[in-house]
């Protein structure tokens, strides 16, 4: 498993359009090949982190290189963002506690 943590912060007179794109922007990654899972959330001081699962590498990777997606990201670049980070890591170890059962996935 490959995930992305995105770290950002939105411009303040951005955020209806930004909005809308974002919306469209997790729409067309939940269609991708690979997809597993996003999340987002955010912090007092402003900060945001959006953290994105794909089963591969190159399942990202034609995420990021998606057309509509390279539109989105220019615009973010643009207009959305005052900052950001983005920051790909591999799963090394995958631990899980349901309450009852715990599960571990050496992957390395």
């Amino acid at each position: 498993m490959v995930v992305a943590l995105f770290r950002s912060r939105l411009r303040s007179d951005q955020k209806e359009e930004y909005r809308e794109v974002s919306a469209r922007m997790l729409e067309l990654a939940r269609a991708m090949p690979g997809f597993i899972d996003f999340k987002a959330f955010g912090a007092d001081d402003g900060e945001r982190i959006s953290v994105v699962e794909f089963e591969s590498l190159s399942a990202l990777e034609a995420w990021r290189d998606h057309a509509e997606h390279l539109v989105a990201q220019r615009a973010g670049r643009d207009r959305f963002y005052s900052e950001y980070r983005l920051q790909v890591c591999e799963t090394i170890r995958d631990y899980a506690f349901d309450g009852e059962n715990r599960r571990e996935a050496d992957l390395g």
